[in-house]
């Protein structure tokens, strides 16, 4: 399998639906906005971004399975695309210029390729197993900073799992106290390509789903960085968990958040 083509292909595919989705964001109205559960929202914009791209990838690899979350139901196999057609809908419905295509390759339990597409600024983050990280082309790397003091990080608001927000709270609190602030943009995909390229030193958040964070894991990895749970394991792409740094802040991070998110 040519991992770097089929990479290149679904960086073409996903720019592509990209200037679709560019297209739609002012014809949308208040009418085409569906409630999937409680701050979850989901447009015909979102339907057919994942029409577009389950129809794409199928065709750069054949037989493929799908983890897609428009369509929960599909058929899942020992090699299956992982896509979020629009990370970052609330902000899509409003307007809000960020968010994101998020598309991974997972062959059983290993992500071997992952695609981000920031639609608004058209920044393409891409990577495949064995190779270093890129966006539009250029190669990649997390921050170098080595303080928490010194940091900026991202973050996400819990929007239905509220039996963790006290300590979420805690470690928020802590995070304005030590460190530069802490960011909360709407992507998660976002969030994690931002880490890859060094814009952000770090992200955590909690409630997610493999298609947020499935592309953005094995960016971050690629580019230096390191990926774990909140217990240091390795569930982080279905344990709806996860903490991404650069590689100097990791232990200190881990260790500033086992203090404070309990």
């Amino acid at each position: 399998m040519d991992l770097k083509k089929i990479t290149n292909q679904v960086c073409e595919l996903s720019l592509q639906t990209a200037d679709f989705l560019l297209e739609e964001v002012d014809k949308l109205s208040t009418t085409d906005i569906e409630v999937k559960s409680i701050h979850n929202f989901v447009t015909y914009v979102d339907k057919s971004s994942e029409a577009r791209l389950m129809e794409g990838l199928s065709k750069i690899v054949p037989g493929t399975g799908f983890i897609a979350e428009e369509s929960p139901d599909l058929e899942i196999k020992e090699l299956n695309w992982v896509i979020d057609p629009l990370d970052g809908t609330t902000n899509f419905i409003h307007a809000i210029p960020l968010y994101s295509i998020s598309i991974a390759l997972m062959n059983g339990n290993e992500v071997i390729l992952g695609v981000i597409v920031e639609i608004n600024r058209k920044e393409c983050f891409y990577t495949w197993k064995g190779a270093p990280s890129f966006l539009n082309g250029k190669e990649i790397v997390v921050s170098e900073t080595g303080k928490l003091t010194d940091s900026l990080f991202a973050t996400g608001f819990p929007y239905y799992d509220y039996g963790r927000l006290d300590p979420y709270m805690n470690m928020f609190r802590f995070m304005m106290k030590n460190s530069h602030g802490v960011r909360r943009l709407g992507s998660a995909a976002a969030d994690l390509a931002y880490v890859a390229c060094g814009r952000f030193d770090g992200f955590y958040e909690y409630g997610l789903s493999p298609w947020d964070v499935a592309a953005g894991t094995i960016l971050v990895k690629n580019a230096g960085g390191r990926v774990s749970d909140f217990s240091n394991g390795d569930n982080f792409i279905f344990g709806k968990e996860i903490i991404a740094t650069n590689a100097n802040l990791f232990e200190e991070f881990l260790a500033r958040f086992r203090e404070n998110f309990i």
